[in-house]
Formats: C-alpha cells, sequence, structure tokens
C-alpha cells in the first residue's frame, strides 16, 4: 500500500507542473484557424514584464497557443491512412504580402510573332514510329540525337561539292551553330526582359574593349602602312579617331590648332566686357567705418607727435645755465687712486 500511495503522489506532482487545457481570458480572443493565429486585446502587465520578462512572455504565448489547439480540436476531422486530419477553415484576415506581386512573364519574340499571327502551340508525341530504323524514337532530347546519328551512318555527297570534303564534319558544325545561335536568341530575350541594352551583334563583356577604342585601333592600323594611310581604302561609315590621324602619326610633324571662328570668339570677348561692365560692387558698411575711423585716428596722432615735437624745440632754445643736461649716474669711471676728498662720516 506504501508503494501505490508514493506512485500516486508522484503522479499528483507530475500532473501539477502542466497547466490546465481550460484558459480563461476577462476579453475574447480572436482566432483566425485559417492563417493558424490569435489576437489577443487583454491587458498586458507592464509591471509583471519589467519583474521577469521572460516567464511572462512564456505564459501568455502559452495560453493562446492552448485557444488556438482547442479550436482546431472543435474542427470535422476525417482519417487520412492512420492519420486524423482536421479540415481547416478558409483565413479570415488579410494579411500583408511578404513579397511583390509576381510579375507576368514577357513573351519572346517568336511569341509575339505567333500571337500576332495567330500562330498555335501544337503539343508533340514524345516519341514517334521511325520507320527507317523500325523502332519508336523520342522526339526530342539526347536519345533523338543517337537515334540520327545511327539513322545517318552513310551521307550523299551533291554533285556541286568538294569529293574530299566530310560531309559529318560539315554536319556537325551546323548542329553546332544552330545550338550557338538559339543560345543567343535566349540571351537576348533575358536582356529584353529585363531592359538591358544589347549591342546588334554578338555580346560585350568586361575584357572586350569599348567602341572608341576599337576606332583608335582600326586608325593606327590604317596609318602603319608604308604610305601611311594615304592609299588606304576608307571604310563606310568609317570613324575617325580624336586627336589620331594620319599628321599625327607622321614623324616631326607638328599638329596644327584648331581655327577659331571671328563671330564666336567676338561674342565670347563681349560677353566678358559686359560681365565686368556691369557688376555691381559690394560696399561693406562696417569696413568703410572702421577704416575712417582708423584714419581719422592716424591724423590725430600724427599731429599730437607735430605739436609736442615743437614745444621740445622752443624748450632747447630758452635754455640758460641750469638748461644742461644732468649726467646719469653710473655713467663715468671712478677712479680709485685718487682719495676722496670731504669730511668724514662718522
Amino acid at each position: 500500500m506504501d508503494i501505490v500511495k508514493e506512485v500516486l503522489e508522484k503522479q499528483k506532482k507530475d500532473l501539477e507542473k502542466f497547466k490546465p487545457v481550460t484558459v480563461e481570458k476577462h476579453l475574447e480572443v480572436g482566432i483566425d484557424i485559417g492563417h493558424l493565429m490569435v489576437t489577443d486585446p487583454n491587458y498586458f502587465d507592464d509591471d509583471q514584464f519589467r519583474a521577469d520578462k521572460e516567464q511572462y512572455l512564456l505564459n501568455l504565448t502559452r495560453d493562446n497557443t492552448q485557444l488556438l489547439i482547442n479550436n482546431i480540436w472543435e474542427l470535422p476531422t476525417e482519417r487520412v491512412e492512420e492519420s486524423v486530419v482536421a479540415k481547416i477553415t478558409p483565413p479570415r484576415f488579410a494579411l500583408p504580402r511578404a513579397r511583390k506581386l509576381p510579375v507576368p512573364k514577357p513573351l519572346t519574340k517568336w511569341e509575339q510573332i505567333a500571337k500576332a499571327k495567330g500562330i498555335k502551340k501544337r503539343t508533340r508525341d514524345k516519341k514517334v514510329y521511325d520507320e527507317v530504323l523500325d523502332k519508336w524514337v523520342p522526339t526530342y532530347g539526347y536519345q533523338r540525337y543517337k537515334a540520327e546519328k545511327e539513322k545517318d551512318w552513310v551521307l550523299e555527297v551533291p554533285q556541286n561539292a568538294d569529293p574530299n570534303k566530310d560531309m559529318f564534319q560539315e554536319k556537325r558544325d551546323l548542329r553546332i551553330e544552330r545550338i550557338a545561335k538559339n543560345e543567343i536568341s535566349r540571351m537576348k530575350n533575358i536582356a529584353r526582359a529585363k531592359k538591358i541594352q544589347t549591342p546588334r551583334t554578338g555580346f560585350l563583356g568586361p575584357d572586350s574593349a569599348s567602341a572608341k577604342e576599337l576606332i583608335t585601333a582600326a586608325n593606327i592600323a590604317k596609318a602603319s602602312t608604308a604610305s601611311v594611310g594615304v592609299f588606304q581604302e576608307k571604310l563606310s561609315n568609317e570613324k575617325q579617331a580624336r586627336g589620331i590621324g594620319v599628321k599625327e602619326l607622321i614623324p616631326g610633324s607638328k599638329r596644327k590648332r584648331a581655327s577659331v571662328s571671328l563671330p564666336r570668339e567676338r561674342k565670347r570677348n563681349l560677353d566678358i566686357v559686359n560681365k565686368v561692365l556691369n557688376k555691381k560692387p559690394k560696399i561693406d558698411v562696417e569696413k568703410a567705418v572702421s577704416l575712417q575711423k582708423a584714419e581719422a585716428r592716424a591724423e590725430r596722432e600724427a599731429s599730437m607727435a607735430e605739436e609736442g615735437g615743437s614745444k621740445k624745440k622752443s624748450k632747447k632754445g630758452s635754455k640758460g645755465s641750469f638748461g644742461r643736461k644732468k649726467p646719469k649716474g653710473g655713467q663715468g669711471k671712478r677712479n680709485h687712486s685718487k682719495r676722496a676728498v670731504g669730511r668724514k662720516r662718522r
């Protein structure tokens, strides 16, 4: 009996760890089973959140999740291969999209032509019967190439062709050229869809030369002959590179400065003259006042200095026996060998 009692007490303690499936809320929560979403309008306790953030959020999440699971168990269910499946109701809330709406794929050049002319796409069978091989061969794919190679084990040489020409190599080259042409068309369709400007022929990579560099190289190659390009034929729509011509490439020839048109130079000079004449000087009043005060102060000091000089001259002219200067002490040299004459002090 003691063992049974201990087991029951242990089970009771284990059950106390788990909360009940029933959750009570002051306000009814909004549940959208289609999105598996719960919106809780109840009061958010800031004091409990500050006291123990992790535990408060954990309890709140547990209660709302329990309410969502309770509503899911109320849905009609059915059994599918040993599993019980609930039929989810359609969503009620309109949630914003995480990504933008998909843009329709732009039509290729052939699709545009087919749409304009009303050409409909035909569905082909995956395999067709070949009477020459007497078996079913794939319509497309690598197995189709194997079947054609097996069927074309011998090729007829045309009458006007070279008898020593390899017809198998020519067919292989045509196939490679057709694949490359299709690849270029595919890349052009991608560039057109992304609105990237492409050249008329080929594609420019990071290592390819620009149009300006090609024109410069063509001019240098043309002028690299014995006649410095004088007798070279001019191509149609040929452009001359700037600063690189026949005269510039001849050793010892000086480059002539382009002549300046007189009307343009005259207009330019007139614009400069009008700009200078019509320019209004900026007057700083404070600076002008300070300069005027400084000039008046300098004049006043100069006049005071002149008056002081005239007074000194008048004093020098009227001096008598007492007008001579008193000798300053310490300027004369004292003779220690001579005895001072006078009364001794006691």
